[in-house]
């Protein structure tokens, strides 16, 4: 679904604007339809966060021929963009609380803008493509606070291999105790 969603939002905002959608999370807002903070890159390696709006919209056709006449209703997906910033005028990214699973974070620009993720780990996916891009198209480290370590910037272990792959070394691990645990111990 959100494969889907990207390639529809990049065919639709991104593309005619030279950019590329490089990731997005879905939001809570207070006014109605679905939100996404996204991030892309544009041809001149500007980095840019929005806030991208999804609106359903009914729309009637009419067709047939003179003898009978067929209403269809279809549902149309709008987007439209809400805000812009650049990432070269974030300051600060504000997780508020590092040991409190906590989606809302805080970015602070001129102005703070609080966001409020669907979840944490999405809140930690958008952080760690900041900080990477930053560290590539602003050549600066990206100012962070009150954000777990350890999910921003994993050590050599677990370097880029996505939380799949710890979660299937978890797994992996407690097979294995499992396993020995089951394993008779010779009285001798």
């Amino acid at each position: 679904m959100s494969s889907l969603l990207r390639e529809e939002m990049q065919r639709v905002l991104f593309r005619p604007e030279r950019q590329r959608l490089v990731e997005f999370i879905e939001i809570e807002e207070p006014s109605q339809g679905r939100h996404f903070l996204c991030v892309s890159v544009a041809q001149n390696k500007e980095v840019q966060l929005c806030i991208v709006r999804c609106k359903k919209s009914q729309s009637l056709s009419v067709s047939g021929s003179k003898k009978s006449h067929t209403k269809r209703s279809s549902f149309q997906e709008s987007y439209r963009k809400t805000e812009i910033w650049s990432l070269q005028d974030l300051t600060l990214v504000d997780g508020r609380d590092p040991d409190v699973d906590d989606p809302c974070f805080l970015l602070h620009f001129d102005k703070v803008r609080s966001v409020t993720a669907i979840s944490s780990s999405a809140k930690y996916t958008l952080v760690r493509a900041l900080v990477a891009l930053s560290d590539q198209h602003c050549q600066r480290l990206l100012n962070l606070r009150n954000f777990d370590w350890a999910y921003i910037k994993p050590t050599s272990f677990y370097l880029n291999r996505g939380d799949c792959v710890v979660l299937m070394q978890v797994c992996f691990y407690a097979f294995n105790l499992v396993c020995l645990s089951m394993c008779p111990v010779p009285l001798d």
